[in-house]
């Protein structure tokens, strides 16, 4: 293959990498124009969608290291897209005094997205998970002025390091079982006889390290400092572009390289495999996020042990396997993705206008910002997944396919169990809610209720997500048709 081709394939990445630099040049060279970095980031992520776009169907390099495929440029856009929306949260954000070289951060951890989500080799998905937690950790201890923002950072970098040596431990032995990183020839090494030992050691280390990375329990001590000390941007995408594209990697890694370890995660014919690990991880991350957010009064750290919550909701479609099980959890993830930008975009104004973001924080918001507090009770409503709203749609499709799944419908205690965790978790949204609407501020601090300058642009972002939310509740099929026909 010639240089000129390889580059058309790698088009998005190419991009991204010159839109980065371009953006840290003129942060460092012009430190008055503030907007301007955050334009030409905006402009550039929208040309790398559009590039995405125009890639060919179907195409692999080097062995899977880099492989194009609808299911690959459909997530590749909604990185990008998340990667968007994240951009106007981090110019309005005055603590980040230097915009330029956040915004650098912010591009390189996407770049990391795309060779994660573009990729079905296990050394070019762990280079894309270095390059994307790098990022994230600068990103996360990025605000000077705040001791608990380094804190986050160090937290992150601590946990995130450990997550990278057991992933990378693992795959280091299942590479020494198998003789190949490539996902499709590790299936076929797997399926040609027993399990070994050492194999089965690597499997479990591989899930061990992707379980940091999703924040499932017990593996999550590092989320609730890392959402709640972080930069409100930084917490947001952490919360969503990361998040997608680890389930859509964690999807590819067991569903097509360890397929045959499935397993049975079935109550009444229970077998090894990574299928009952997954189960396990979901159901202590359901249990415990749930009943641990109902004691938070920060709200986000609520998020955060919410997060946890959700991504034991989301390993449901794992466990599932198949084709709807793997569509449920991309439909899924995208939904939160979506909905947890907006609910820190609005947590970023109040933070802005109040000094924080715990519960009292947000009393009298639907006086204050009524617009915002529409915007937000439609996020926390979606995550307790009520209806009409793209939550409820998503939790319906992730619980109707594990509850399909298997015979004599096996997982039948887990979607119980997932069905249990949305009942309590009712109530410390519906505690949020209760707090913008119902409670009144402790005093009225002089013009608190006027329009904050440079509040408009992050108020706008977040209404369109809200709108999203909406029309992906009225209208779910546009997206989960799209990504049903994307998966193989």
């Amino acid at each position: 293959m010639s240089y000129l081709n390889l580059l058309k394939l790698g088009a998005p990445e190419a991009i991204v990498v010159l839109i980065a630099l371009a953006v840290l040049t003129i942060g460092l060279t012009n430190d008055r124009a503030r907007g301007l970095p955050g334009v030409v980031a905006a402009f550039g992520i929208l040309i790398a969608i559009w590039t995405t776009a125009r890639l060919p169907q179907q195409a692999s390099l080097f062995g899977g290291m880099l492989v194009i495929s609808p299911l690959n440029s459909l997530f590749k856009m909604i990185c990008l897209g998340l990667a968007f929306v994240t951009v106007p949260l981090a110019v309005s954000e005055k603590s980040l005094r230097n915009p330029g070289e956040y915004l650098a951060m912010l591009l390189l951890g996407t770049l990391g997205l795309l060779l994660l989500v573009g990729s079905e080799e296990l050394l070019m998905i762990f280079i894309g998970l270095e390059l994307l937690g790098l990022s994230l950790y600068v990103m996360a201890a990025f605000d000077k002025t705040d001791v608990r923002s380094a804190e986050a950072g160090l937290k992150y970098y601590l946990f995130g390091s450990t997550a990278s040596a057991f992933t990378l431990f693992g795959i280091s032995l299942v590479y020494g079982m198998s003789g190949t990183t490539s996902l499709a020839l590790i299936t076929l090494k797997l399926g040609m006889g027993p399990i070994q030992p050492l194999m089965a050691v690597g499997i479990v280390m591989t899930l061990i390290g992707f379980a940091f990375k999703i924040a499932a329990a017990p593996f999550h001590l590092w989320a609730p400092d890392a959402y709640q000390g972080a930069p409100v941007p930084s917490s947001a995408f952490i919360a969503s572009g990361s998040k997608v594209a680890a389930f859509v990697v964690l999807g590819k890694i067991v569903l097509i390289g360890f397929a045959p370890a499935h397993g049975n995660a079935g109550w009444h014919m229970m077998q090894p495999g990574w299928s009952p690990i997954l189960a396990a991880l979901a159901a202590f991350s359901i249990l415990l996020g749930n009943f641990v957010a109902l004691a938070q009064t920060n709200v986000r750290r609520l998020l955060a042990y919410s997060a946890v919550a959700h991504a034991g909701y989301t390993l449901l479609g794992l466990v599932a396997g198949g084709r709807d099980g793997f569509s449920a959890t991309l439909f899924y993830t995208t939904i939160y993705a979506i909905t947890l930008i907006g609910a820190f975009g609005v947590v970023g104004m109040v933070k802005r206008e109040t000094g924080g973001d715990d519960f009292q924080n947000f009393a009298g918001l639907a006086s204050r910002r009524p617009l915002a507090a529409g915007c937000m009770a439609i996020f926390m409503l979606s995550l307790a997944g009520l209806p009409p709203l793209a939550g409820f749609f998503g939790k319906f499709y992730l619980f109707s396919a594990a509850f399909r799944s298997g015979g004599n419908h096996g997982l039948l205690w887990l979607v119980v169990l997932a069905l249990f965790g949305s009942f309590v978790s009712l109530y410390y949204y519906l505690s949020v809610l209760k707090v913008i609407f119902v409670d009144q501020p402790p005093a009225a601090e002089p013009g608190q209720g006027r329009t904050a300058a440079g509040q408009f642009l992050p108020l706008a972002t977040i209404v369109i997500l809200a709108a999203a939310i909406l029309i992906l509740g009225v209208l779910p099929g546009t997206l989960a048709a799209v990504i049903t026909k994307s998966v193989p």
